[in-house]
Formats: C-alpha cells, sequence, structure tokens
C-alpha cells in the first residue's frame, strides 16, 4: 500500500514542531511555552505539589505536550520529529517547573532520551547539589516485541505504556505525595506494563523525500516502533482481525515464550488488567471502535478480567496506520490494585488524556430482534405467483452476482463521483437477498412477499440513500401488483404507480445523474408498451449517458463539474441499476 506523504504545514517543515507546541498551548489555558527551547509547562505549578517532567522526539502527538495540564504533566521537552530535544532543553524545564517538593523525569527508553536527560538531571545536580536528592529519574520499556535475547543491552522499547505512567504518577502528584511516593507507584506501573503494536504501512515525515511502499498490500508488521523501526516479523496474507488481536495478547500474557514474558501474568482467571488500545495515527475511529472491542473480547475469553477498558489515540507515529495494545496487570495487593484504579479514574485537565467510562467494560447486550411479518394482499389470500418461478428465481440471483461482481469498479466510480461507498452498499444488498433466497424468503411462487422480503434487505443491509430510494421503490411497486389478478400480472400499471411514489421523495429527474436516469428510462418504455429488451437498452443508454451530464442531484452534485466530465465515469448508482436489469433479461 502506499504511504501517506501529503501534509498541511503552517509554514513549512522546519516550523512545524514550533507551531504545533503553540497550537497546544491555544487549547489549554493552563499552558505556556519557552519557543526557544521547546518546553510547554504549566504556566503557575503549584510548589507544593512533585513535579512530573517527560519528553522525546516530536511526532507522537498528543505525546508529549498534550498531557501537560493539571493531573498529569507539570512540563514536557519536544525535539525534532523522532529526534530527542538536547539537555539544555531539559535543564530549562527542571529550571522552570523544578521545586522543593521534588521532580521526576519519565522517559521512554531510547538511547537518546536517557543519554540526553539523564545529562541535563546530573548537570542541574552538579549545579544545584542542594536540589539533587530531589531530582529522580524513570526509564519506562513496555515493548515485549524485542525479546530479552535481542535487547541484552538495551532493554524493551518504550511505548504507549508511558502515557499509563504518567497519568498515575501525575494523579498521585496531584494528590501532595511525596517524590518517592510518586517515583514508586510509576516504577510499579513500569514493571508490570506490555505493549505491542501492528502498523499496515510505515509513516512519512514531513519534509523527507517520499518513500516507497515498505509493505504489500496483503501484509502487515507486528512490532513495529514509533520511529518506522522494523518489527518482530511480517504476516501476509492479513489475519482477520480477531486472529490478529489473539496474537498479539499472546506476546504479551504468555508465560511460555521465556524470551519476552515480562510481566508477571498467573493466568487461571487470576489476572486483572487495565487495556489501553492506541491509534499510531493513521486509523479512522471506525476502525478503531471495532478493534477496541475486540481485543476486551479476546481478553474476556483468555480469562483476564478487564477492569478498564480505554482508547483513542496516545501516543502516534505520525500518520501510520496501526494501533498498539497495552495491558497493565494489575498488583495482587487489594491496596496497591485499588490505589492504581483510582489514581487512573481521576479527572484531568489535559487535552491528549482520553475520556474512560472508569468501570470495566460491561457484557454488550444485544435487542431482541422483532421479525417481520408479511400480511397476505387484501384482494385475495392466493399468492401472486410468476408465470415461471424457477426463471424468476434464476434472474433475482443473476442480478446480485452480477452487482457483486462488479463492486470493485463501481467503487472505483463512487471514489471519483461521490464518497467511495456505493460499490460495497450495493453489495452488501445483494448478498443479503441471495441468503433470503437460500432461506426460501424470496421465491416466483410468491411476487408480493418478495419484494417486500427485497425491500426490507435494501432497507436494512444497504442504508443511506441508495438504500432508502431501492427500498421506496420496492415497497411501492408491491403495492402496485397487490392490485393485479393472479392470471395477469400488470407491471406496467405497478412500475408507473412505483415511480410516480419514488418521485414525491426525490427531486431527481432525468437526466440528473443519479440512479433515476436508467430507472425512470425503464419504467417509462415498460409503461409505452415497448418490450422488455427493448426497455433494458434504454435504461443501459441511459445510464451510459450519466457520464456526460451535469449532476443535479445525488452526491455528484457536490463534485466539481468539470472534473467530472473531464474522468468520464458514470453514476455508480446508475450503473448499478442497468447491471440488475440487463442480468434479470440473460438467459
Amino acid at each position: 500500500m502506499a504511504i501517506q506523504s501529503k501534509h498541511i504545514l503552517g509554514n513549512d517543515p522546519s516550523t512545524l514542531v514550533l507551531d504545533s507546541l503553540k497550537g497546544v498551548c491555544e487549547l489549554n489555558h493552563q499552558l505556556a511555552l519557552d519557543e526557544a527551547n521547546r518546553v510547554v509547562y504549566i504556566a503557575s505549578p503549584d510548589p507544593s505539589k512533585v513535579a512530573l517532567i517527560c519528553g522525546g522526539g516530536s511526532g507522537h502527538e498528543p505525546a508529549h505536550a498534550g498531557f501537560v495540564g493539571d493531573g498529569i504533566l507539570t512540563a514536557a521537552v519536544c525535539g525534532n520529529v523522532f529526534a530527542s530535544p538536547n539537555p539544555r532543553q531539559v535543564r530549562r524545564a527542571i529550571e522552570l517547573v523544578g521545586n522543593g517538593k521534588g521532580t521526576l523525569i519519565i522517559v521512554k527508553n531510547y538511547t537518546g532520551e536517557i543519554l540526553n536527560f539523564g545529562l541535563a538531571k546530573e548537570q542541574f545536580a552538579a549545579r544545584h547539589p542542594d536540589k539533587a536528592d530531589k531530582v529522580k529519574f524513570l526509564v519506562v520499556g513496555d515493548d515485549v516485541a524485542v525479546g530479552r535475547t535481542q535487547g541484552s543491552i538495551v532493554g524493551r522499547r518504550g511505548l504507549v505504556g508511558t502515557v499509563l505512567v504518567y497519568k498515575i504518577a501525575g494523579a498521585l502528584a496531584r494528590r501532595g505525595a511525596s517524590i518517592d511516593e510518586v517515583y514508586d507507584i510509576a516504577e510499579t506501573v513500569t514493571e508490570n506494563l506490555g505493549t505491542v503494536g501492528v502498523g499496515l504501512e510505515h509513516c512519512h515525515v514531513p519534509g523527507t523525500a517520499t518513500s516507497e511502499s515498505h509493505l504489500t498490500e496483503n501484509e502487515i508488521e507486528i512490532g513495529m516502533g514509533i520511529h518506522n523501526e522494523a518489527g518482530n516479523k511480517r504476516v501476509s496474507p492479513v489475519p482477520p482481525m480477531d486472529q490478529l488481536i489473539d496474537q498479539l495478547i499472546t506476546m504479551i500474557i504468555s508465560t511460555e515464550d521465556k524470551d519476552r514474558s515480562f510481566v508477571p501474568f498467573r493466568g487461571g482467571n487470576q489476572d486483572q488488567v487495565i487495556v489501553l488500545v492506541n491509534n499510531l495515527g493513521g486509523l479512522s475511529e471506525l476502525e478503531l471502535g471495532s478493534i477496541s472491542g475486540g481485543v476486551s473480547r479476546r481478553l474476556k475469553a483468555k480469562g483476564l478480567s478487564v477492569q478498564r477498558l480505554i482508547s483513542g489515540t496516545f501516543m502516534t507515529s505520525l500518520n501510520m496506520p496501526g494501533f498498539s495494545i497495552t495491558l497493565l496487570l494489575l498488583p495482587e495487593e487489594q491496596y496497591t490494585r485499588n490505589l492504581i484504579l483510582s489514581l487512573l479514574d481521576e479527572p484531568t485537565g489535559t487535552p491528549g488524556w482520553k475520556w474512560s467510562s472508569c468501570v470495566p467494560p460491561a457484557r454488550l447486550q444485544s435487542s431482541p430482534k422483532i421479525p417481520i411479518t408479511v400480511s397476505a394482499t387484501k384482494k385475495s389470500e392466493v399468492p401472486l405467483k410468476a408465470p415461471d418461478p424457477p426463471a424468476f428465481n434464476s434472474a433475482v440471483e443473476r442480478a446480485c452476482n452480477a452487482i457483486i461482481r462488479a463492486e470493485p469498479e463501481i467503487t472505483r466510480m463512487d471514489t471519483i463521483a461521490g464518497d467511495g461507498d456505493c460499490g460495497l452498499t450495493l453489495k452488501g444488498g445483494a448478498t443479503a437477498v441471495l441468503q433470503t433466497i437460500e432461506e426460501g424468503k424470496v421465491s416466483g411462487e410468491d411476487i408480493v412477499s418478495s419484494l417486500i422480503v427485497i425491500s426490507q434487505a435494501a432497507e436494512e443491509q444497504m442504508g443511506g440513500t441508495i438504500g432508502a430510494l431501492f427500498s421506496i421503490f420496492f415497497s411501492a411497486l408491491t403495492q402496485g401488483l397487490r392490485s393485479s389478478s393472479t392470471e395477469a400480472i400488470d407491471w406496467s400499471g405497478a412500475l408507473d404507480s412505483a415511480l410516480d411514489r419514488l418521485y414525491t421523495y426525490t427531486r431527481a429527474r432525468r437526466p440528473s445523474r443519479t440512479l433515476v436516469d436508467p430507472l425512470s428510462a425503464f419504467v417509462e418504455s415498460i409503461v409505452s408498451g415497448k418490450k422488455l429488451a427493448e426497455a433494458v437498452g434504454a435504461a443501459t443508454t441511459a445510464a451510459e449517458q450519466t457520464k456526460d451530464v451535469e449532476a443535479k442531484a445525488g452526491r455528484s452534485a457536490y463534485v466539481e463539474g468539470e472534473s467530472l466530465k473531464k474522468e468520464q465515469v458514470t453514476d455508480p448508482g446508475a450503473w448499478g441499476v442497468k447491471l440488475i436489469l440487463e442480468a434479470l433479461i440473460q438467459q
């Protein structure tokens, strides 16, 4: 897949970090910015509370500056993208927020950050010997993808689990705890953290040349770092979500893999965990919601007790399309376990921390399904039967299969002319109708009932504008057919009345570059006495002509007209109607 290399920059790449920090300070009135050293800090920190300082390279937003504020961090020191800040910047942060209560510096386990922040701490202690014992230093390494053998010297990389350390230690500091108490709780959390990430592709650094794709279309990388470092392994084809989540969870909780069994999980339904599902920057909220639910379900299936489920964007790798799972194993000792949960649940005054329910995730309760009943016709209880029921069934199946096969092409059309969902929407409806045929709910033995079921499938499985249009048309067609006799079905009158009924809900009229174009051409041809094949031909012509028609309705009406004409793409909904009608008359 292609790497997303386009970025919106305020001025140029060289000022992006500073521009971003200014924006963070505009969002949070508590904050101030030392522009020369790129330190975001609480403007008036409480000297009676331990100060927490963090930092590192930029490109991981909202980490780190997004967590500065009441209840989490006191200051964040920001380097260039993926590059640690220098010791001078860190010393400035200590001078700005350090106090007699104490200062805790928390860094991710990366060599540059340890060296630069550590050097700044030592330099500060040398210059202020009276305050040396009040500045403590904690390194967080939570990545389980790097095993003991591979990381024998450098240890585990620091990932998004670091944010949980910020939150819990920061909440305890706000309560007025001593520097030793804050350090101890931060260390306890660090020792019980495990994180693993997965990426669909690497990210792109603003201002750098566009790079080639690192992964194929059907390949993912497990264990990628947050600076584009290679992962633990590549997997192809991409497994289904639940299988992928199972692999990731196993890497964290397994005690059999001695090379990466870092967290003392006990097993046997004894483990209580806090779960953090993190967007690495390029996933949609739609995907993240699905992943979060999947993680919670799979953990419960494995016997773990999920005490908190937190999901959102906490520590990114710029625009990397991927996610990570972090598990914080709660201590067996009840007081410490309850303390950690209460600290996690405390509200904060920072834009980076996402909402949490502050309770264990509940088991999903589904609403009972309401059965759909189809009443008999008022005129007669005798079903309206097609002249050749098997041929009716075959025609509906052909139409559905034609739509399913054409999904990629319809999607391509709609990507240009609309919002890109038409192909999948039509395919969803067609798939649902095929299932009803297998269940015997759609049959030429009872046309009226079959059309009601098809209308319902369009309504429930397609949704959106196109689903509503199909559902209205088929519902109206059903009403028109109810007046037919069992001997002679009045298709002409039923189609005519269905189109009139549809017109009461849409302003689209031919030519409008919508599905109404071929549908109205077909119906009008039938009403005028044309044969079925001629009517389908008229619909085909109308659909093909939409590529030259100015959009007057539908999503295409919002697309620049000259662009549509240049692309010479037909309306995707109209193309779907064309395919359905052509399939109906095939032998």
